[in-house]
């Protein structure tokens, strides 16, 4: 019987996580965390009886004991609840889907105490993986993405040696905008930038696809996942997302893991890795008839751009890139910067850091903080 917690098991990675775990049958739920929503939280307790769960909002943490009184389940609130979750006992393995650098203090946590990481939170090594990666070595822990990408390419490498890598092809369908030009962003609407031709993902995600900072962030995380140089990591357009990733060795021979657009495929490899069990869904190669490629839009999406040279240049510019981001998102979502902001935000605040090599914990924070509370005074002004 395997025991996992998840952090952020209202989200989309952390329902399909659970999907997964009901369709087996054997695997126990320690712990499960949520943001607020205590409606979802509360049928996934009944059903699954964790031995603690943790909301981040306290009000919400406050309703959900009440209504869960007859369980005898401890109900934390805040990062408290998100370390209680991710240092639970029993677990074995974490899955960190949470959204955002939230994620970096419970990540640090498990594997301080022992536990392997089903990796779904970008965030956690753009911003620290040089502080993620070495502990977990010491540790002897496993981080197992759970992205499709870096899935792909952890497959991929399976029994290779990773001194033949040549290049790791990162895949981007290329999201609900892929052929327009800059001129034409400037009319988004949010509604049109949640409208994923391929993947079902939450709000924050969707956007990020769209910009194509998420391939930056993916880019930047596998850096730190496979220890290739950010130059010698590539990202191309495939629209239809079946290639999910691949390696190309020394030799020229291409390594690439297809599949159906559907994250239940990583997220069910990390939780029984190495074990493959049974799972619907598959792709129909007479059905298939072509797989097209193309070389990404930088200029007209230049988060990607961006990503790249916050990647090469590490310290704690990855932190202002990923803070400007999720920042420009959250307000572009509650609609009070244009979609064109994004990226702008992210260039703006870059451009104006000032660059500490080999932060520190506290400095990777008050990084994201600041870069938070110069953005608040522009978006005031602008106002």
């Amino acid at each position: 019987m395997r025991k996992v917690a998840i952090l952020g098991s209202t989200g989309s990675i952390g329902t399909q996580a659970l999907e997964i775990v009901r369709a087996n049958g054997d695997i126990q739920v320690t712990a499960l965390t949520a943001a607020r929503n205590i409606e979802k939280l509360e049928a996934q307790i009944r059903e699954f009886k964790p031995r603690l769960a943790a909301v981040w909002e306290k009000e919400a943490a406050e309703i959900l004991r009440g209504r869960i009184a007859d369980l005898g389940i401890p109900v934390y609130a805040g990062m408290e609840g998100m370390l209680a979750a991710a240092g639970e006992t029993d677990a074995q393995i974490v899955v960190t889907a949470v959204v955002g650098m939230i994620g970096i203090l419970p990540t640090l946590r498990a594997i301080q105490n022992g536990k392997d990481i089903a990796l779904a939170n970008k965030e956690t090594l753009v911003t620290a993986g040089h502080l993620i990666m070495p502990l977990a070595e010491e540790k002897q822990v496993r981080i197992l993405p759970v992205d499709s990408e870096h899935s792909a390419i952890f497959q991929a490498l399976n029994g290779e040696n990773r001194k033949e890598i040549a290049n790791l092809w990162i895949t981007a369908s290329g999201g609900p905008f892929l052929g327009r030009t800059r001129e034409e962003l400037k009319t988004v609407r949010l509604e049109d930038a949640l409208k994923h031709p391929n993947w079902v993902m939450g709000k924050k995600i969707t956007i990020d696809s769209s910009t194509l900072v998420n391939k930056g962030l993916e880019v930047m995380e596998a850096r730190w996942l496979f220890g290739v140089p950010m130059d010698r990591i590539r990202v191309v357009i495939q629209p239809k997302s079946i290639i999910h990733s691949m390696v190309e060795f020394l030799d020229g021979a291409v390594m690439a893991q297809l599949g159906t657009p559907d994250m239940k495929l990583p997220i069910q490899y990390a939780l029984y890795y190495p074990e493959r069990r049974p799972l619907s869904g598959r792709l129909d190669f007479w059905q298939l008839s072509e797989i097209a490629f193309a070389k990404p839009d930088t200029d007209t999406f230049k988060g990607l751009r961006l990503a790249y040279e916050a990647g090469r240049q590490e310290g704690t510019l990855p932190t202002v890139f990923n803070a400007a981001n999720e920042w420009a998102v959250a307000r572009f979502l509650e609609g009070k910067i244009g979609y064109l902001d994004i990226a702008d935000r992210i260039e703006h605040m870059m451009m104006r850091h000032d660059n500490r090599k080999h932060p520190s914990l506290e400095e990777i924070l008050e990084t994201e903080k600041r870069t938070c509370e110069c953005l608040d005074v522009w978006l005031a002004k602008k106002s």
